[in-house]
């Protein structure tokens, strides 16, 4: 190319440090269906002319090679200075699936010419050669200009201009507020520097703001002679939405395997009726397609997807990739499994645990495409049947490529569908798998107790940029998780632990047993539950003197009362003297309409005290003025005066405080 030619390419504005923008827009941003899209951007040129700038957004189509309409035409809003060469847009989000934007700045030639012509026309100093710079810019306006009542009032403007003598009247005639809007509609863009394109995941609601209850079917029989049923789980439902719910999670439902299965304790000699696994997926009776017949029919499961929808109840199934050595594709597809040098086919190890019920995929085999389309159609199958939430056992042990391909296949067609991860594993491939498209992600909330441990994990999962692509969905127990804070510090620890997970996230889970305060481990120093729904059935009473279902129920409420506990970037710390056993943060909405503040005492043992400092300037309260904080939990109200107001919590009355703050009304 001549340099003459590669002169005409030169784009003088640069645009960078775009946010939000993910690895340079290689995995789109998340967000969910009604927000507000903002983004900002470092947009600067050489010289002294002005620039403008808009931010281009549009609908991807769901199908691909075909359009719905706003493929091919971009919809824009004006983007505005900020400071310091910072400018933002932001656009309504309105549609699920995926959204494409970019920036598109360009030299803005006539306000350039009309910003210096108003300081000539202010000092008296027009000469007719700057008025004729003006006339030759909307002379070039008048070529791209369609609309007939437009062009009608340039060709006016043009024609007083050049009658009016008087220089400095003439080119007081481009000042008018009308003509600046006017010539704004239709800018040279000729020379437009423009972005890449970057995407948006657009997700229901309930994939930011949910609270998730697992329970195991089988548990849930009240007849301890007999194994409970999906129609048991039924019955729970009142119960649960009760508590404040909406989302039902099972684990695996299937037919479990018989060879090497676990008996109580995960121990290898279980009796003739002990239940096994639910991760032991498929015996004669099928496999991931297939529901345990213990548990009842496809007709009982259809049931429960409508009692769970009429109690206002998604239902989440697990998605466990793996298989016990009597599944079906054991037989049918030996290829898609690890087979050991001596022919047999290789179980799955975590060392030292040692999981014989179970035999670990093969995803780079010589028929990789059938076990990927297969795998798909698992999820499509259940998705047919009404369900519309998964959570995925163990991702990290499957191959990211997969999971980026799989659920972008299922996400075009079913772009409501939500997918949790469950991974506890090395930070950058937990980050890597939310990027891949999980809308929610696990956490290490569970093992972060003290004040340093969950202030700095949770600024790093709620304001560094993974707030972008990584939604933390924080559980206080797992079937697989019962932390050693749970096994020593009681009712009080559950208590607090859980007003933690409900408040410091938008989206958190719990498992069935904790509202009874269950935290018996399998031995010292282990994180196994004794006698686990994992390997064998139970029956709970809920009608117990520790049963904490009015507290649970009360601080679900108060989620979804408290539009503040919706969102899930909003989260600030505050100071609480040197009290490390004293946490204080809040959240607020933008518009600080709904401003809530949490303080817990992470001592479940002894009472804790602190002068709490808050920035009260910040929720719109002036110096000196009065403003009320209502506890929603007790519903005590106070009057606090300035920045630093004292705190007092007894765990064994009140291990938290969850004030919403608010001005006196005059």
């Amino acid at each position: 190319m001549k340099l003459t030619d590669e002169i005409q390419e030169i784009r003088q504005i640069i645009i960078e440090h775009v946010t939000p923008e993910i690895d340079g827009g290689r995995y789109p941003v998340k967000r969910v269906i009604g927000d507000c899209f903002k983004v900002e951007a470092d947009i600067f040129r050489d010289g002294h002319d002005l620039i403008a700038a808009a931010l281009l957004y549009k609908v991807v189509s769901n199908e691909p090679g075909t359009s719905n309409g706003n493929d091919d035409k971009w919809q824009e809003v004006p983007m505005q200075p900020v400071t310091n060469d910072r400018w933002e847009g932001e656009f309504p989000i309105s549609t699920l699936g995926h959204y494409r934007y970019t920036i598109e700045a360009w030299n803005d030639r006539f306000g350039t010419w009309q910003h210096d012509m108003a300081k000539r026309v202010e000092a008296s100093q027009v000469a007719p050669s700057d008025v004729l710079e003006g006339v030759a810019i909307v002379e070039n306006t008048l070529k791209r200009i369609s609309s007939q009542k437009d062009r009608t009032q340039l060709q006016s403007l043009l024609e007083t201009a050049q009658a009016t003598t008087d220089p400095v009247e003439a080119g007081r005639l481009f000042l008018t507020e009308e003509v600046t809007k006017l010539m704004d509609r239709y800018p040279d863009r000729s020379r437009a520097a423009r972005y890449n394109e970057l995407e948006i995941t657009v997700d229901p609601v309930n994939a930011r703001f949910a609270a998730w209850y697992e329970l195991f079917p089988r548990s849930q029989s009240p007849d301890p002679s007999r194994t409970g049923t999906l129609q048991d789980v039924i019955a729970q439902l009142p119960r649960i939405k009760g508590l404040g719910f909406d989302v039902l999670y099972l684990p695996p439902i299937h037919p479990i395997g018989r060879s090497n299965r676990k008996g109580p304790n995960n121990t290898l000699n279980p009796g003739p009726e002990d239940p096994g696994s639910p991760w032991a997926i498929g015996n004669e009776n099928g496999g991931h397609k297939a529901i345990e017949p213990s548990l009842g029919t496809f007709e009982d499961f259809d049931q429960l997807v409508r009692a769970t929808r009429e109690h206002g109840i998604a239902l989440a199934l697990d998605f466990a990739i793996q298989c016990s050595p009597d599944h079906p594709w054991v037989k049918e597809h030996p290829e898609w499994f690890f087979v050991r040098p001596d022919g047999t086919i290789k179980y799955a190890e975590n060392p030292p645990k040692k999981y014989q019920d179970i035999y670990p995929i093969n995803f780079y085999n010589k028929n990789s495409a059938a076990l990927w389309e297969e795998l798909k159609s698992v999820v499509l199958f259940w998705i047919e049947r009404g369900v519309r939430i998964f959570r995925v056992d163990n991702p990290h042990t499957k191959p990211i490529p997969f999971w980026e391909w799989m659920i972008g296949e299922v996400k075009r067609d079913y772009p409501e569908t939500v997918f949790l991860a469950e991974a506890f594993t090395r930070p950058k491939v937990m980050r890597a798998l939310a990027k891949a498209g999980f809308t929610q992600s696990y956490t290490y909330f569970t093992w972060r107790n003290t004040k340093w441990e969950l202030t700095e994990y949770l600024t790093e999962l709620t304001q560094s940029e993974m707030k972008e692509y990584y939604r933390g969905n924080l559980w206080p127990n797992t079937p697989d998780i019962l932390h050693e804070f749970l096994q020593v510090g009681g009712i009080p620890a559950f208590k607090l632990r859980f007003v933690l997970a409900a408040t410091l996230s938008s989206v958190y889970g719990m498992y069935s047993g904790y509202e009874l305060g269950i935290n018996t481990p399998l031995r010292h120093g282990s994180e196994e539950y004794l006698n686990s729904d994992k390997y064998q059935v139970n029956n709970y009473n809920w009608k117990q003197p520790q049963y904490l279902g009015d507290f649970i129920s009360k601080i679900n409420q108060i989620r979804q009362e408290n539009r503040a506990l919706h969102l899930y970037d909003n989260l600030v710390f505050y100071r609480a003297d040197d009290n490390q056993n004293i946490i204080a943060y809040g959240k607020a909405t933008p518009e600080k309409d709904n401003v809530i503040l949490v303080v817990v005492n992470l001592n479940p043992w002894a009472s804790q005290e602190a002068w709490l400092g808050v920035p009260y300037w910040d929720w719109g309260i002036g110096a000196g003025e009065p403003y009320r904080v209502t506890d929603l939990l007790t519903g005590n109200a106070y009057t606090w005066h300035g920045e630093y107001n004292f705190i007092r919590l007894d765990p064994l009355q009140q291990p938290a405080h969850i004030f919403r703050v608010e001005r006196f009304t005059r």
